[in-house]
């Protein structure tokens, strides 16, 4: 067994590791809730995009357009799909990161073809860059304090690979926040839209239809409008998995803070042994002294 100096450096040292596990949960957890203030905030404006493309299409049903084509014609083993990848800038966050890169390449496993990443986040671009994967240096900023500025950045690069046939499908993987318990990694089709993805389905049949105009065309109105709310969506993907990434950390370090109170409580009864033990011995010694004066 250690001696009593020997636990009593390991308690200062579990006591000095869990002074930073503290720190870094607070931290976490300030930065989380700015987060999904910002995500709430923000929500009112994808929902009213989403809204307004809703009411072309129920007015438009049948236009083509090229942010819905699906490209039929490529074949499966030539399509070309880009993928946003979104981790995190550093560890110390569970199975976060993990989690991430674990979807994506299993989505590019069973997904045949070519396949681009737009990847964002120091961990993800670590991570990629060492299995030689197709790694887009576009977008080499951190993860933190997301912007629509950036989310607009990487809304304009995935349109125009898109219209000029670079890109026939793309996807952003990143993680979702159910609840302050529950996250998972969902993957998400950005382009090409879906339909189905703006019906109305809360309006009933029998429901009055407004008139709207449209001018120029609605080909012109939806150019507009759709880059804008790809823009929205990315950004609210980039504020929740912020807040994911945040939640995550608070979880591992009340984890690793519960762990190392549990490791405390161990030691101080080792420590309380020790000294026991180095009392008892003490105490032996000055007996078996005295006895063998006595003896003199």
């Amino acid at each position: 067994m250690a001696n009593a100096r020997e636990i009593q450096s390991r308690i200062k040292s579990v006591q000095d590791t869990m002074k930073i596990t503290n720190a870094m949960y607070m931290i976490s957890s300030s930065k989380m809730k700015k987060a999904k203030k910002i995500l709430e905030d923000t929500e009112p404006y994808f929902y009213n995009m989403q809204g307004a493309i809703a009411r072309i299409l129920r007015h438009v049903p049948d236009i083509q357009h090229p942010f819905f084509s699906v490209r039929h014609l490529v074949p499966a083993g030539e399509r070309k799909t880009g993928i946003i990848v979104v981790t995190g800038d550093k560890g110390m966050a569970g199975a976060y990161n993990h989690n991430i890169t674990k979807l994506t390449d299993e989505f590019m496993e069973k997904t045949p073809g070519y396949h681009r990443l737009y990847v964002l986040g120091m961990t993800g671009r670590q991570y990629y860059e060492k299995k030689n994967a197709d790694v887009d240096g576009s977008f080499r900023y951190t993860v933190q304090k997301p912007t629509m500025h950036r989310a607009r950045l990487i809304s304009e690069e995935i349109v125009r690979a898109f219209l000029e046939r670079e890109l026939d499908e793309v996807h952003i993987v990143y993680t979702q926040m159910q609840n302050a318990a529950v996250m998972e990694a969902v993957d998400m089709q950005l382009l090409p839209l879906k339909k189905t993805s703006f019906s109305p389905f809360q309006i009933p049949v029998e429901a009055p239809q407004e008139e709207i105009e449209m001018y120029p065309s609605a080909d012109v109105v939806l150019d507009t409008m759709i880059p804008n709310y790809l823009t929205g969506v990315i950004y609210g993907c980039l504020v929740e998995a912020y807040a994911s990434e945040n939640n995550a950390r608070m979880t591992a370090m009340q984890a690793s803070t519960d762990s190392a109170k549990k490791m405390l409580q161990e030691l101080s009864i080792q420590y309380n042994r020790a000294r026991q033990a180095a009392i008892t011995q003490e105490i032996t010694e000055v007996i078996s002294g005295a006895k063998a004066q006595k003896r003199k």
